[in-house]
């Protein structure tokens, strides 16, 4: 079976419904800041993460399948990639976000990449 980058991991602690918006976000190196926007959608699950000083103005969509750990205690989303990995991404543009269908394709694209 191929991995699907837009489905939540069995075992990751997602419960459909929670809100996660303003949880932290933390790499496999660091923390990268805190959720501005989740989405459900089925074939289309993701965060948004925004970065704030780290990568000064800048906002990050990650896919549900970067997500390895959801500690709903903590208030904090764990992703398997690095803060590198997530800098280097495509530029997440709010104005292309709710337009284009074939918007997420890079995300799944780069995301889906093997990473070193």
């Amino acid at each position: 079976m191929e991995f699907d980058i837009w489905v939540y991991r069995p075992g990751t602690g997602y419960q459909p419904g929670t809100d996660i918006v303003g949880y932290k976000v933390e790499a496999t190196d660091g923390s990268i800041g805190k959720i501005s926007k989740h989405s459900e959608e089925v074939g289309a699950s993701h965060i948004v993460v925004d970065t704030g000083v780290w990568i000064f103005g800048k906002h990050a969509l990650l896919p549900a399948g970067t997500i390895k750990m959801i500690d709903v205690a903590e208030e904090t989303v764990y992703v398997d990639r690095t803060k590198e990995q997530i800098k280097n991404a495509p530029e997440f543009d709010e104005s292309k976000y709710s337009g284009e269908p074939s918007y997420l394709e890079q995300f799944a694209h780069y995301y889906n990449q093997p990473h070193m």
